[in-house]
């Protein structure tokens, strides 16, 4: 938490976060123009936000892009907010915002978080039928081999799937990449068909795990908005289970796919 306060002390480093807010996934050559400083100081000015993960990257074949990643941000509400009932103070609030872009060929929305277990483990917790169901509020549930059939079904006993899909990557521990879409929809793929695509990085992080997911081709700023908030509350309750062994009293979650 330190390092998240002594980032967010710099007037440049914030206009930085401003700049991404505005438009989500920048290289570091739009940032410069856009800050009018010399890559150097943006390199280094960047360096800082990612160390205190407030700053995300993804690499598009050559092109590196910078994502704002709420994740600090949304702990700090959490901790020094929500907990003293505060709300005239809720400035972070338009965060959950952040992945409102309008370049289609970039990543609707990025979230990094740390977990204090093994790969294995994290990509259990994302696979596992019986361990979604505690921290998500839905089951999923496939054989996880690729090409395989995948849901996202009800814990009520309906066997109802609000998602539905296909695995596209499976190399367990370290990336799991699903179509989703509305049961409806399940048979068209490709664009204008109502599928969205998410992308599970489970990488060693030193003692730790860091875990990006990227979830790309919402419908509509509605959709991004809800992605937002719902993978923030997902992967924040995720962290829960796997540090404490008991998830966030929190309603159960269902992150838009189609």
């Amino acid at each position: 938490m330190d390092r998240v306060f002594k980032a967010l002390a710099d007037e440049t480093r914030m206009r930085l976060l401003d700049r991404l807010h505005e438009e989500n996934g920048q290289t570091l050559g739009e940032l410069c123009e856009r800050i009018a400083m010399t890559r150097q100081s943006v390199t280094q000015h960047l360096a800082v936000l990612e160390d205190a993960n407030l700053v995300s990257t993804v690499r598009r074949g050559r092109t590196k892009l910078h994502y704002l990643n709420p994740v600090p941000l949304h702990e700090i509400q959490e901790r020094w907010i929500d907990k003293f009932e505060h709300p005239r103070l809720r400035v972070l609030g338009a965060v959950k915002r952040q992945a409102e872009e309008a370049m289609t060929d970039k990543p609707t929305f990025v979230y990094v978080t740390y977990i204090e277990s093994t790969p294995e483990k994290v990509w259990d917790a994302l696979t596992d039928a019986d361990l979604t169901a505690v921290y998500w509020g839905h089951s999923n549930v496939s054989d996880w081999r690729q090409g395989s059939r995948w849901a996202h079904v009800r814990t009520d006993g309906s066997g109802v799937a609000d998602v539905v899909g296909t695995v596209a990557v499976s190399e367990r521990p370290t990336r799991l990449v699903t179509t989703w879409a509305a049961p409806g929809d399940e048979g068209g793929e490709g664009e204008g068909a109502g599928h969205s695509r998410v992308t599970f990085d489970i990488r060693q992080h030193g003692d730790i795990v860091r875990l990006t997911v990227t979830h790309e081709d919402l419908a509509d700023e509605a959709e991004r908005a809800d992605a937002a908030s719902g993978w923030a509350a997902v992967l924040s309750n995720l962290k829960s289970l796997l540090e404490t062994g008991s998830p966030l009293p929190q309603e159960p979650w269902l992150v838009p796919g189609p």
